[in-house]
């Protein structure tokens, strides 16, 4: 049995052990008032002085990508190399939820959800939009690389997938393991805070784990508020170029709507019968997306473009991760620094959601799911979209040859009008957009009931309620009261978030690493590792 090892991360604290129960709910009693009356009181003054407010929050935003791009970027490296570590080192084999846990979820469920969680809204739009503006010289071009040439094309493809690839996914695979392996094989709370244990020990219960906790679901609502508000912006666009239905405030406000209904109707249906659900029917109608793209457009140009992406990925990762000495500053800082930042203001919501559905896999088969495969998917799904648009304008065909990219929402659908059946690949792209709008709503409401009420999982099902319609009404308070200058304010204040919250993916990523050591110590004296 081997010698006897003391656990060092054994607490007495229980989930939801400070929590009141007003009306029937279970709420954590420092985090969730303050949480309510911080976001009551920016979106206000938000709505009240919102080009004021837009124009305060950007110099701020700026300030910090500038002043911080060597602390992004250095950061997002260990990140990668801690996870890549982590795929071939012996605490591997540790199982999340203990060696005897079984996965809730089946493979395909689980990584459709930690997918249309991730990042699947913003493939939509950017695999298009992005390797366009880098080809065109809309912005300023990688490296400086001369625009509308053989190396545009190539360096195009290759920075667009180094911000969609290891480096995004890294930073959610520290935040959700580390949240994963304090809560269900230490027992503690599911909330951001437990990953601090650790460092601060039974601290973390109190006041700096309210501080941790109160930032986690700012940086969720207002991550997820824009996002939905800009959302239904963009959908707006889409139905409007291609129906000609007016993309005004009344649509947006429908499709918010919409959407915040889906989604309260996925949340009261549960996790199995709601997210999943919705996931598993995105997955299946992007992969159909996907391979009528492949095999209408320009298959053997697309087959040759996911070679060309990566390996200009893989030869450019480490120029494109060196913050030092920089030449290309504009374009470093207006996408790569920017990316990373909104990255890790988005971790707490992403990351937790991982963790919430990822209970029975080996940490080994967990960073493989979460870092390898979606990179690798990336691949494919960036140099269909990405390569059909730059083939398109190479052969100066449709509207964006003619006219170079004019709007960014209405990228995509400028692509599929060069298509075979426009109209049906354009109404799926739609409602792809919309679903995983919904699937976002809906896990993101999931984890802030989580830590609102303690780290309790199993909080009442009317507070995930409360959190589906806040997020939907504050985006639409937002894009009514304030347009785009208001939308534009929280996305600079969550994005300026990101700054506290790599020092804080900095320490999950040292008591990550410190704890899955120690518990592999405890499996080996207990026999159940060698």
């Amino acid at each position: 049995m081997g010698d006897v090892v003391k656990d060092e991360y054994q607490t007495d604290y229980v989930a939801g052990q400070d929590n009141v129960n007003p009306f029937g709910l279970d709420l954590h009693a420092p985090v969730f008032p303050i949480t309510a009356i911080l976001v009551v009181l920016f979106v206000v003054g938000t709505l009240m002085f919102p080009a004021e407010s837009k124009e305060m929050l950007d110099g701020a935003k700026w300030n910090i990508i500038g002043t911080f791009d060597w602390f992004f970027l250095l950061s997002a490296n260990v990140f990668v190399v801690v996870c890549l570590a982590l795929i071939f080192m012996p605490v591997g084999k540790i199982r999340i939820g203990g060696m005897d846990a079984k996965p809730e979820f089946s493979t395909i469920s689980w990584f459709a959800m930690l997918f249309a969680a991730g990042m699947g809204i913003g493939l939509m739009f950017w695999a298009v939009a992005e390797p366009t503006a880098y080809y065109t010289g809309w912005y300023e071009t990688p490296f400086n690389v001369e625009a509308n040439t053989p190396a545009a094309s190539e360096m195009a493809m290759g920075a667009t997938m180094y911000h969609w690839g290891l480096h995004p996914w890294a930073i959610y695979a520290i935040v959700a393991l580390s949240l994963a392996f304090f809560a269900y094989n230490k027992g503690m709370p599911l909330t951001i805070r437990s990953a601090f244990f650790p460092l601060l020990r039974d601290k973390v219960w109190g006041w700096p784990g309210h501080i941790i906790d109160v930032l986690a679901v700012l940086a969720t609502i207002f991550g997820l508020a824009t996002s939905l508000g800009f959302g239904a912006q963009q959908a707006a666009s889409g139905l409007e170029y291609l129906f000609g239905v007016s993309s005004g405030i009344n649509v947006q406000m429908a499709i918010i709507t919409g959407v915040t209904a889906v989604a309260l109707v996925s949340v009261l249906r549960g996790l199995d019968g709601g997210v999943k659900v919705l996931s598993n029917f995105n997955m299946a109608l992007a992969g159909i997306l996907l391979f009528f793209i492949i095999f209408a457009g320009p298959t053997m140009t697309i087959i040759e473009t996911m070679w060309v992406t990566s390996s200009t990925y893989v030869a450019n990762i480490i120029p494109l991760s060196n913050p030092f000495g920089r030449e290309d500053e504009a374009w470093f800082h207006g996408w790569t620094v920017f990316y990373w930042a909104w990255w890790i203001s988005w971790s707490p919501f992403v990351g937790m959601f991982i963790a919430r559905v990822s209970k029975g896999r080996t940490v080994r088969e967990f960073v493989t799911a979460v870092l390898i495969i979606p990179t690798v998917i990336t691949v494919v799904w960036m140099s269909a979209f990405g390569g059909s648009a730059l083939e398109q304008i190479q052969q100066g065909i449709g509207a964006l040859a003619e006219n170079g990219l004019t709007d960014v929402s209405l990228a995509m659908f400028q692509m599929f009008a060069n298509l075979p059946l426009t109209g049906i690949i354009s109404f799926i792209g739609i409602v792809l957009v919309l679903v995983f709008f919904v699937t976002s709503s809906d896990s993101g409401s999931l984890v802030v009931d989580s830590i609102t009420a303690g780290g309790k999982t199993d909080a009442p099902t009317v507070q995930r309620v409360f959190w589906v319609i806040m997020e939907g009404a504050i985006a639409a308070a937002l894009i009514f009261g304030g347009g785009e200058d208001a939308l534009g304010a929280i996305q600079a204040s969550a994005i300026s978030a990101g700054l506290p919250f790599t020092a804080i993916l900095l320490i999950m990523t040292w008591g990550l690493l410190k704890g899955l050591t120690h518990e592999r110590k405890l499996l080996i004296a207990e026999g159940k590792l060698s």
